[in-house]
């Protein structure tokens, strides 16, 4: 039987040890907010949950599609800034319309929201707003030293 077993050796020895390092310290070099795309997908986790969390799925279902799929994309998009940080922080501004949607919209698309569903609308979209503003400051800083 063959040994595969690998052997942790120096990766200096590696033929495309250069290129790796260069792109490492690309992708690392202009991630400022590196701490910004961890809380941004939670935020879109909860949001997308939060129908169930806070027992409004029978009193306002017309929300819960809505937080559902905003949910999924706020979590969408901080994906992308984790992935592709380059191309994604342009739209950083898309979180920050995001979050200015998710404050009005228990009045358009719920039908006479509790207390409880617009404070968490509208503290799901502060914080998604916040968020996004961080982001697009992230992306001027990052433009602007290039």
């Amino acid at each position: 039987m063959a040994d595969v077993s690998h052997t942790r050796g120096d990766i200096t020895t590696h033929p495309d040890v250069h290129e790796m390092r260069a792109r490492y310290a690309r992708m690392l070099g202009g991630r400022d907010v590196a701490l910004v795309d961890g809380p941004a997908f939670l935020l879109g986790l909860y949001c997308a949950a939060s129908p169930w969390i806070l027992h409004y799925t029978t009193s306002q279902p017309p929300l819960v599609t809505h937080n559902l799929i905003m949910g999924i994309a706020i979590g969408l998009l901080a994906l992308g800034f984790t992935i592709m940080p380059e191309r994604m922080y342009g739209l950083s501004w898309a979180m920050c319309a995001m979050g200015a949607w998710l404050i009005i919209s228990p009045w358009i698309v719920g039908t006479a929201p509790d207390t409880g569903v617009v404070v968490n609308s509208i503290v799901i979209g502060a914080l998604a707003v916040v968020l996004g503003m961080l982001c697009v400051g992230a992306a001027t800083k990052s433009v602007a030293r290039a």
